[in-house]
């Protein structure tokens, strides 16, 4: 079995495949870092409680955009599973053509969900957003082409800002508002943060679509820990929770 980890800024989301059937997930925070030990036994732990025996693990593919994490990572699965981790990062096959400037810039992250939209929907041209710490937009051609991306502060982040920054103003629960306009500090709040969401998406994909696919809709994916809050508002063709473990899947084995 393969175990998936995508180490983002707020939180480690990780799943187990056998073959191509996702066994199970979980999530971990990662604000807080951890020794090879604590991984270790965290994720052995967590295996266990899954009904997932640690020792069926042969692998594991990592994404991180938390570099000081890697070190850690790579011992635990030395010492706890016995072998050496595969990471995606530059240089490994990943089927796609990297169009930035400097194609080492681009988030491990960013193109775990790359890869992984492209085999879901393969000929196509697509917008990948990830509701993540930081909302970020990517395009995709139909020739696997990664054009470029788009980098906003997520809803969380742009609460905590507001928060930080403003005398009177507090950390609200991050849902939809009743109405458009809020009728107390709190609903005002979730108002801009949620519909302010809204409307930059909205506004950027059709920016990208205009100027990067002459008009032709893409095929919009969104993955991230916020996604679900938006599925309502047709700012995506389909939800995908586990798409940067697909994507991750997919590259481990395109470097086997």
């Amino acid at each position: 079995m393969l175990l998936c980890l995508d180490i983002g800024n707020t939180q480690i989301f990780g799943g187990v495949y056998d073959g191509e059937c996702l066994k199970t997930t979980f999530r971990r925070t990662s604000t807080i870092r951890a020794s090879s030990d604590e991984y270790g036994m965290f994720f052995r732990t967590i295996l266990r409680e899954n009904e997932i025996a640690p020792d069926g693990i042969a692998a594991a593919a990592i994404c991180s955009v938390v570099p000081d994490v890697l070190h850690s990572l790579r011992n635990c699965f030395l010492k706890y599973f016995h072998f050496d981790p595969f990471f995606l990062q530059p240089g490994v096959r990943t089927g796609l053509k990297i169009r930035y400037r400097n194609p080492l810039e681009v988030g491990a992250d960013k193109i775990a969900n790359a890869i992984g939209a492209a085999g879901i929907f393969p000929g196509r041209n697509l917008l990948i957003v990830d509701f993540g710490t930081a909302t970020t937009l990517c395009a995709v051609s139909r020739e696997k082409e990664y054009l470029g991306g788009i980098i906003t502060p997520g809803v969380q982040m742009s609460m905590g800002a507001l928060e930080s920054g403003t005398a009177r103003l507090t950390a609200v629960e991050i849902v939809r508002p009743p109405e458009v306009l809020g009728r107390s500090i709190a609903e005002s709040i979730q108002s801009g943060l949620y519909y302010g969401a809204v409307a930059t998406v909205r506004s950027l994909a059709a920016l990208v679509t205009e100027a990067h696919f002459a008009g032709d809709k893409p095929v919009t994916v969104a993955t991230g820990g916020f996604g679900r809050l938006f599925a309502g508002e047709q700012l995506f063709d389909s939800f995908i929770p586990e798409l940067p473990l697909m994507g991750l899947r997919r590259a481990y084995v395109l470097s086997c």
